[in-house]
């Protein structure tokens, strides 16, 4: 191997654990601070996950925060609703499941809000 393709390959390799990390919110993040949301929710849910009065729904009312795991999970990962302007689009193929996950924790907790 040339010099320069090891070099990038020994770098790719001990710099994507890094990168990874850097991209992974703690878990005790809460909603609002979680990069994921505020790259993907945000524009929808507001950023202080209140929800916009012609776009998506409050994520830290007491019904949505009530709203069961594997729901949220199927809701986030699959969509919902079929009107364009008014629905909630499928972030299965855009976000993995364990940030489905964490954002599902995450609106799930109280202290989230």
């Amino acid at each position: 191997m040339k010099r320069h393709q090891l070099t990038f390959v020994l770098c790719s390799v001990f710099l994507a654990p890094v990168t990874a990390l850097a991209q992974t919110p703690r878990p005790d993040t809460s909603l609002t601070a979680n990069p994921v949301f505020q790259k993907n929710c945000a524009k929808c849910h507001g950023k202080t996950a209140k929800g916009h009065r012609f776009g998506g729904p409050s994520l830290i009312s007491p019904k949505t925060t009530g709203t069961s795991a594997d729901k949220l999970h199927e809701i986030i990962a699959n969509g919902k609703g079929h009107i364009p302007k008014f629905h909630m689009p499928k972030f299965g193929g855009k976000l993995t499941s364990q940030e489905i996950d964490m954002l599902v924790q995450q609106i799930r907790t109280p202290t989230a809000k």
